[in-house]
């Protein structure tokens, strides 16, 4: 399944200067671009830029980036989910997973982050998907922000939801394993109820919760 990426735009005007919220954006536009230092949320940033640009080639793979003059200050990954993890089990071609979302500490407070995920959901094939993602605690930069996990969490709901996301129950263990991790998820227009089956059989997989 291969969905032409359309690309979208979107400027927003901040005290700091124009932020264009922007993508999919393609490999060889990313290494073009300089890459924020302070976005160190997964990995070193010059490893992350790497790991975006290997992603954008990917057939299924959408970066989405915030860019302040010539550097991305945040971005948004889609792809399908880690082999290892039970949502690739399904083989399901129309489930991918919004992987990372993040923005460099002094671009914070300007809902950059809801509009990466508007962005990414103008382009109609979105519409052909199941997107999810999986939110854990030991991710979050409770630190940085100087919220409680309870508070990160609120906050991060809410910004998933400004792109159409929304809670849904699972026995995974690993999101089972602290009540502030959770499961949300996004269901296309277009998507048949026997991938709404599939998806669901992921979710419980203990049929005794089922």
């Amino acid at each position: 399944m291969n969905h032409p990426k359309t690309y979208n735009a979107k400027e927003l005007k901040t005290p700091i200067g124009t932020i264009v919220i922007e993508g999919p954006i393609p490999s060889h536009k990313l290494r073009e671009l300089e890459f924020h230092k302070q976005l160190v949320a997964f990995r070193p940033p010059d490893q992350q830029k790497k790991a975006l640009i290997e992603i954008a080639d990917l057939p299924e793979g959408r970066i989405l980036i915030a860019r302040h003059l010539d550097t991305i200050i945040g971005y948004v990954t889609y792809l399908y989910p880690d082999p290892l993890e039970r949502w690739s089990e399904g083989n399901m071609e129309n489930l991918i997973e919004l992987g990372a979302i993040e923005v460099a500490a002094p671009f914070r407070g300007y809902a950059i982050g809801k509009n990466l995920l508007q962005v990414s959901m103008m382009d109609d094939a979105m519409e052909d998907y199941i997107i999810i993602t999986t939110e854990y605690y030991w991710h979050w930069d409770l630190k940085g922000t100087g919220l409680n996990v309870w508070d990160y969490r609120k906050v991060m709901e809410k910004m998933m939801q400004a792109g159409g996301l929304e809670w849904f129950a699972t026995d995974d263990p690993e999101i089972s394993s602290h009540p502030a991790n959770c499961l949300m998820a996004r269901i296309g227009k277009r998507i048949q109820p026997t991938a709404i089956q599939e998806f669901d059989r992921l979710r419980f997989q203990n049929r005794f919760m089922y």
